[in-house]
């Protein structure tokens, strides 16, 4: 039984619709309440950005998958990096460079973030995408496998912040390499972690839940990270992400 009561409308708003939202790839189908909730929230607290739109309508154009972080989780990025005033950013997994463009404007002029992409056609999109948006400047893509990419970063030029979003069955060879590369009281974080309840089940042994019980075995014993693991609902259905410390 719930005593929930049912959310007010939005207040109306003249600005164009987003763009149309598919679940074709997602672990779970969002639940109706919590796609209305996020667009009510974020009717008070992410106005409407044409370039964004415009990123995402011009990746789907391009047969990109629509896997990118919705526009909540893609304020929240935003707000941590300004939080903890981020200079260099680690992306890995750039894909359309949603969140990129969200990271990119966090940073100050002289701010980089620095995009790992397997894929040449899906990096060709996402420099359009920047260009459009006006922070191409802030941003250098690496394109071919992240393991491979990865390694070329020096060891000498530290990042602030790191976002992992790519291939989960390769997320611990990601985390180590992001660890080599962000400071000491720098941040990583690892999305899609949750994956509708699924890494906890133990009758579910695929790649991707493979990949993220190994990164939390590995974290569980690593002396120099705190993190913990946040559960998410939303338009995108039930996720999360890992929120990591570098000590």
């Amino acid at each position: 039984m719930s005593d929930s009561q049912p959310l007010p409308s939005p207040p109306p708003s003249s600005e164009p619709a987003p763009a149309r939202r598919t679940y074709a790839r997602m672990l779970s189908t969002p639940d109706p309440n919590w796609v209305r909730s996020d667009d009510f929230h974020a009717s008070f607290l992410i106005p409407h950005d044409d370039a964004l739109e415009r990123a995402l309508k011009n990746s789907a154009a391009n047969g990109l998958p629509d896997i990118a972080v919705h526009a909540g989780q893609g304020k929240l990025l935003h707000l941590l990096a300004r939080t903890i005033g981020a200079k260099r950013i680690l992306e890995v997994g750039t894909l359309g460079g949603y969140s990129t463009i969200w990271f990119a404007r966090a940073l100050p002029e002289d701010g980089q973030v620095v995009t790992c992409e397997l894929l040449e056609k899906f990096a060709k999109v996402a420099k359009d995408n920047f260009e459009h948006a006006g922070v191409a400047n802030k941003i250098k893509v690496l394109v071919g496998p992240a393991a491979e990419t990865l390694p070329t970063l020096p060891d000498d030029e530290k990042f602030d912040l790191a976002f992992i979003d790519a291939d989960k069955a390769s997320n611990l060879i990601y985390f180590k390499q992001a660890k080599r590369v962000v400071k000491r009281g720098g941040v990583i974080i690892v999305d899609n972690v949750i994956r509708n309840g699924t890494v906890a089940n133990p009758d579910i042994d695929d790649e991707n839940v493979r990949g993220v019980r190994a990164l939390l075995e590995h974290i569980k014993n690593d002396k120099e990270i705190d993190a913990t693991t946040i559960g998410t609902v939303s338009e995108k259905g039930y996720d999360g992400f890992l929120y990591a410390l570098y000590l």
